[in-house]
């Protein structure tokens, strides 16, 4: 069996680029967590926003599965970049991230999160819905066939300007 790891090309200024990129401008991605029943793994989609430091953030119900995941676990994997409208999705970058999932103040962050997801203003306020931090602890980037490369929070600059979310 070969090593994972030599596969991985060096991390440089590119592949952080495309890595920060991809975090910056996801709206969506899918949220693996382990379910506490059964211990198998389970993904959803969800909503994703950008903190202004830069961390991933979500929107989720409490009433949802995950949701009870995460309360058990919060270990969980967030995987963000889009397929694209043309071409093999492999072709396409996406970031998986390995994060902690952490409840955050909702009310704090609202205004950023409704610019980001306009029609969150309907169910926003609901009693039922939380905001989770997902703090990033390590990823992998995948910028296409033969272009992987790990990432490490560092490498992501979680810190970013108004402008870029």
């Amino acid at each position: 069996m070969s090593d994972a790891k030599s596969h991985l090309l060096e991390t440089g200024e590119a592949s952080r680029s495309l890595a920060q990129h991809l975090l910056r401008s996801a709206r969506h991605g899918a949220l693996g967590v382990i379910c506490p029943g059964t211990q198998a793994p389970h993904v959803t989609r969800v909503s994703v926003g950008t903190a202004p430091d830069g961390m991933p953030v979500t929107l989720i119900s409490e009433i949802s599965m995950h949701t009870g995941a995460l309360k058990q676990n919060p270990a969980c994997s967030l995987l963000v970049g889009d397929a694209g409208a043309r071409g093999d999705p492999l072709t396409h970058p996406r970031l998986t991230l390995q994060c902690v999932a952490r409840p955050t103040d909702k009310a704090a962050l609202k205004s950023l999160f409704l610019a980001q997801h306009p029609k969150a203003t309907l169910y926003y306020d609901f009693s039922d819905f939380i905001m989770m931090r997902l703090e990033v602890q390590a990823g992998h980037l995948n910028g296409g066939f033969g272009r992987a490369y790990q990432i490490s929070a560092g490498d992501l600059d979680l810190s970013v300007a108004t402008a870029d979310i």
